[in-house]
């Protein structure tokens, strides 16, 4: 119509009248957007959060104005998860709420600072937009994964445990420790009968036992060089420290008591091993405060460490990580002088990428190479488990996304057979 103007005049009118309304519709929109807030909103967080798993973010919204908004929402989230597209479109009708819900999946401990909700607001015209910033800046810890520790927890105590692979595995050996003396009930085993008891009280007294079930759980962590190893964007530190949360927590609730250690060139934390209320509490709080600077670990310092530390003979998960042989024997006096004194078992990590390599039909030369290494360095592994077990010393060789499962079935298999 602008350029039609200069050759029918009489068109500049309309041109001048449609700018003129265009005018006042923003004065107005700008009117109606600016004169009082009638934005408000929150995000809804949890507390903490769970290394490595999906966490629910909620964010409520109201519109208090009179009309349905237009509305363009920026969360602004923590540094870490490098996100700048988080944004949501919507349309909200007077005086509702509308609750926006996503995900963030975290892949390393510490604190994570949520900044504010940007909103940017229009009349269905779409001609201004008003900008508010709601919510308060968070800061929310990110703690080893107490999500999955609730999962296992719940599937324990409901008894589905097989559903997820945990095998179930009938005891073979027991231990019995005294419990009380009662009277004989028809059907006692005769063996029990305590005589003394008997004679005593002048009737037939039988001793009861029950099976021993306290016995000590340690998770020793290597916090070392060789566990700074990518896997899913999880370093397998954090894995370990996942995965050793879950089994800590599952020997409590078996009646076991749970203990930690953790080391790299210098011990960093030994918890002593407890199964009373808030042990595992301890634990988590423990471990999300555990930092390293992954140097070399010094397996010499930790079986001192140990013999000083542990006077009863326990079970020791050692997570950690073997690249060859060579640094297996290096460190193999001390890992059979730790099996002397306590049931030890080493899990160390499959490399899932060099698996997926050797199992690649091989192309040119090069990929022929590359799938010849790949096998070697799996049959290195491999040898490295063989190792160990002639040895005497308990091993995983596993996955990180098969390490939890993996672990708590050597527990319960360890448990069964009545070896600690």
């Amino acid at each position: 119509m602008f350029v039609l103007s200069f050759i029918f005049p009489v068109l500049f009118y309309a041109v001048y009248g449609v700018l003129f309304a265009l005018v006042l519709a923003a004065l107005g929109e700008t009117v109606v957007l600016y004169i009082s807030p009638r934005i408000t909103g929150f995000r809804d967080v949890a507390s903490r959060m769970s290394n490595g798993d999906d966490n629910s973010i909620y964010i409520h919204i109201t519109n208090q104005y009179g009309f349905k908004a237009k509305i363009s929402l920026i969360d602004e989230v923590p540094f870490q998860f490098q996100v700048r597209d988080k944004t949501f479109e919507l349309s909200i009708a007077p005086d509702e709420v509308k609750t926006i819900h996503y995900t963030l999946r975290p892949v390393e401990r510490g604190a994570y600072h949520f900044g504010k909700i940007n909103v940017f607001v229009s009349t269905p015209l779409q001609l201004i937009q008003r900008r508010y910033q709601l919510g308060e800046d968070q800061m929310v810890p990110v703690y080893p994964s107490f999500l999955q520790v609730n999962k296992y927890q719940l599937m324990a105590i409901s008894n589905n445990l097989p559903f997820e692979g945990i095998k179930k595995i009938r005891k073979i050996g027991q231990n019995y420790e005294f419990d009380q003396v009662r009277n004989y009930v028809i059907g006692d085993d005769y063996r029990k009968i305590n005589w003394s008891a008997t004679a005593r009280k002048g009737d037939l007294m039988v001793s009861q036992y029950e099976d021993e079930k306290s016995q000590n759980v340690y998770a020793v962590i290597n916090m070392g060089r060789t566990m700074k190893m990518p896997f899913n964007k999880m370093t397998l530190l954090d894995h370990a420290i996942n995965s050793s949360l879950i089994v800590l927590n599952n020997s409590i609730i078996k009646s076991d008591r749970a203990g930690l250690i953790t080391f790299t060139n210098k011990i960093g934390t030994v918890l002593r091993a407890s199964n009373k209320t808030g042990q595992i509490n301890k634990i988590m709080e423990t471990l999300y405060q555990q930092s390293t600077d992954f140097k070399e670990a010094d397996y010499e310092m930790l079986y001192f460490r140990i013999r000083k530390e542990l006077n009863q003979r326990s079970l020791l998960f050692l997570y950690t990580n073997f690249e060859n042989m060579t640094s297996l024997k290096r460190e193999m006096q001390f890992l059979k002088s730790i099996s002397k004194y306590h049931l030890l078992v080493v899990i160390f990590f499959e490399n899932t990428e060099l698996d997926a390599l050797s199992s690649d039909r091989s192309g040119d030369l090069e990929e022929v190479y590359v799938k010849t290494i790949a096998k070697k360095f799996k049959h290195e592994k491999e040898l490295i488990d063989k190792e160990l077990r002639n040895y005497g010393i308990q091993t995983i060789l596993t996955t990180p996304e098969n390490l939890t499962i993996d672990s708590i079935n050597k527990y319960l298999e360890l448990k069964s057979r009545g070896m600690i």
